[in-house]
């Protein structure tokens, strides 16, 4: 990299240098490495090897460093490029004005189901008064815009990013296309706004996802368009989208479910019971993976949620898999007609759910064909959270016959006086009352899923074909180490790639 940063000094712009930096330093975003953070590894390693070096392209590549950098990179290459310019190390005569950029504008387009959303925000360079006419001219030419895709129906992640220098033409063109097509809006937005819409975007973008589904570009633009967003004035946090509604408490959400269930769009449900219970489905989705956006409906999140989160994460009974398709159509049809979708868009959404349903049996499995009887589902999945059946069962394997006076089936794992009657019997002739304690709080965490790190990480080591105990005396080992930091605990399980020896 440092050899390539040799091109850094033929470029003309500080624009160019940036994004020709941006793409360097995306080859490694995403990526994990062993032996800690990918930023601080490769990141901070490139800092320090680019200070070695000396040279004048090694300085740009610095000073490109110290605005597109996190925050500790861009400390040290800040630090890193002072020392080598007062030693006389020559840069390029628009290195002084790296992200020196000024915001002008911002702007969404979005679709009118709420997929997603388009961000656009524009930028100039800072000129001093004094430079002359065809420095301002230059100025104008570095005018940019960053564009940044914004998933919601991928838990409100930033899904794509790049740079146009054609900005008049790339706002107009946006605007033009939500006039002709009344299933696009487009709107002036504040600067504030936009930032924190977007880092929120960034922050989803980051979450635990191998590889992230973002595009082929995002990468390349990723530092790029972190270090833009700095350049926005920060206003008060509000979670994505801009407009999200106020959050649904549990009565807000009943009342919903009851004026849904007394509509003339729910009047043909034949089973009232399994619809309300459907109904119930449909809200807590909308609630806590869109933003508190319940009625939003599209043909992609119908099908997310037929398709993907149900047979993920709820265990319904016969009467509800038959009955869920056609409550979903009756949602479209009430909720279409609460948000004003136009009739194109709930054609489509109606078209979009029959299609699914034709898929719904297949991707749907049956708790019923897991192997395992009912009451025994029923305790480990009081929530009816499908999802945590394999870490619970991971955590709690003694849960059925005997054990000398013990009647394992009277027992309720998510009782915590039974729980540990659970851990003691996992722990035959094991007495020591710390290491039972940390049992515990282990086999609590798995249950709750708190953090999801800690099962992906079980799950990896016994992919490797280590044993269960092996697995958790690692995750106690992790846990007891890094306390009680959230951030951390995530980092360092993420971390792990197989059984440390001496463990």
């Amino acid at each position: 990299m440092v050899q390539a940063a040799r091109e850094l000094l033929a470029v003309r712009s500080p624009l160019d240098a940036e994004l020709m930096v941006s793409d360097m330093v995306g080859a490694w975003w995403g990526r994990r490495v062993r032996g800690g953070d990918v930023e601080q590894v490769l990141g901070e390693g490139l800092v320090d090897y680019a200070a070695k070096a000396g040279t004048p392209a090694s300085l740009t590549l610095l000073i490109c460093l110290a605005y597109l950098g996190t925050a500790r990179q861009g400390a040290k290459a800040e630090g890193a490029a002072l020392a080598m310019m007062e030693s006389g190390v020559a840069r390029p005569g628009w290195a002084d004005r790296v992200g020196a950029v000024k915001p002008t504008g911002c702007y969404v387009s979005r679709d009118a189901y709420g997929d997603q959303d388009t961000v656009i925000c524009t930028f100039g360079y800072r000129w001093s008064e004094e430079r002359s006419e065809g420095a301002h001219a230059a100025a104008a030419q570095d005018r940019h815009a960053l564009v940044m895709v914004v998933d919601y129906n991928m838990s409100g992640m930033a899904r794509d990013a790049w740079v146009s220098s054609h900005v008049d033409k790339l706002v107009e063109e946006a605007r033009a296309e939500a006039d002709a097509n009344p299933m696009l809006l487009f709107e002036e937005v504040e600067p504030q706004q936009a930032r924190a819409l977007l880092e929120s975007a960034m922050r989803a973008t980051r979450e635990p996802k191998n590889p992230p589904p973002v595009s082929d570009s995002y990468s390349a633009y990723h530092a790029f368009a972190r270090s833009r967003l700095k350049a926005l004035p920060p206003g008060r946090k509000r979670p994505a989208p801009l407009h999200s509604e106020a959050p649904y408490s549990r009565e807000r959400r009943a009342m919903l479910a009851a004026e849904f269930l007394s509509s003339d769009a729910a009047e043909h449900l034949s089973d009232p019971s399994a619809a309300s219970r459907c109904a119930d489905h449909i809200i807590d989705y909308g609630c806590e993976q869109d933003f508190d956006r319940p009625l939003r409906v599209s043909p992609t999140k119908c099908e997310t949620f037929l398709l993907e989160w149900l047979p993920r994460k709820v265990m319904l009974s016969h009467a509800e898999q038959e009955a869920m398709p056609h409550v979903l159509a009756a949602w479209v049809r009430f909720a279409a007609r609460r948000t004003g979708l136009p009739e194109p868009g709930i054609t489509a959404t109606l078209d979009g759910v029959w299609e699914a349903t034709a898929r719904f049996p297949e991707a749907y499995r049956d708790p019923a064909s897991f192997g395992l009887d009912m009451a025994l589902m029923e305790r480990l999945l009081p929530d009816g959270d499908l999802s945590a059946l394999a870490r619970r069962v991971f955590a709690f394997p003694f849960l059925q016959g005997r054990h000398g006076d013990v009647d394992l089936d009277t027992l309720n794992p998510a009782d915590e006086a039974d729980r540990r009657i659970l851990l003691e019997i996992d722990h035959v002739g094991e007495i020591d009352e710390q290491h039972l304690a940390w049992h515990e709080e282990i086999a609590t965490r798995l249950w709750e899923g708190d953090p999801p790190q800690l099962w992906e990480a079980a799950q990896r080591l016994l992919d490797l074909g280590h044993d269960r105990h092996e697995v958790l005396h690692v995750l106690i080992e992790i846990v007891e180490r890094i306390g009680a930091d959230p951030e951390e605990l995530a980092s360092a399980l993420d971390d792990i790639a197989d059984i440390p020896d001496g463990l």
